[in-house]
């Protein structure tokens, strides 16, 4: 009568399933990365966009100021104009410009936000228990 021997797995299919193992998770791993850079790419392309869209509405305002024209939601006082440009729903690009004749200097060009800053008063701290 024969005996069957059973058939071992060598060691070398051994590291071959553990390489495919580790190449199919490195790969999973680098997918993701990607999509995750992606993503703040996206995003980071949008706050550009929508910052340069302020800023060339602010430039029109300031090009009509300087013809002479003063747009509606400009204020005026002492020469000096303060008016903003909506960057999206968080910031507005805030202009102060002074005009004499015409020159013009311009004071300030700034990206502010609009939302109220609120503090984390919670400080989860371990206590030993």
């Amino acid at each position: 009568m024969k005996h069957k021997i059973p058939t071992v797995v060598g060691l070398s299919s051994l590291l071959t399933i553990f390489g495919v193992l580790c190449l199919t998770v490195f790969s999973l791993l680098s997918l993701s990365a990607a999509k995750a850079d992606y993503r703040l790419g996206e995003k980071s392309r949008n706050a550009t966009v929508q910052y340069y869209d302020a800023d060339c509405c602010a430039e029109e305002i300031l090009s009509q100021l300087r013809s002479g024209i003063v747009p509606q939601g400009v204020r005026a006082e002492n020469g000096v104009y303060r008016y903003a440009c909506a960057i999206s729903e968080t910031q507005i690009l805030q202009v102060s410009v002074k005009i004499s004749g015409t020159d013009y200097e311009i004071l300030q060009w700034q990206a502010v936000s609009v939302t109220d800053w609120q503090a984390d008063e919670k400080l989860h701290v371990w206590e030993g228990k």
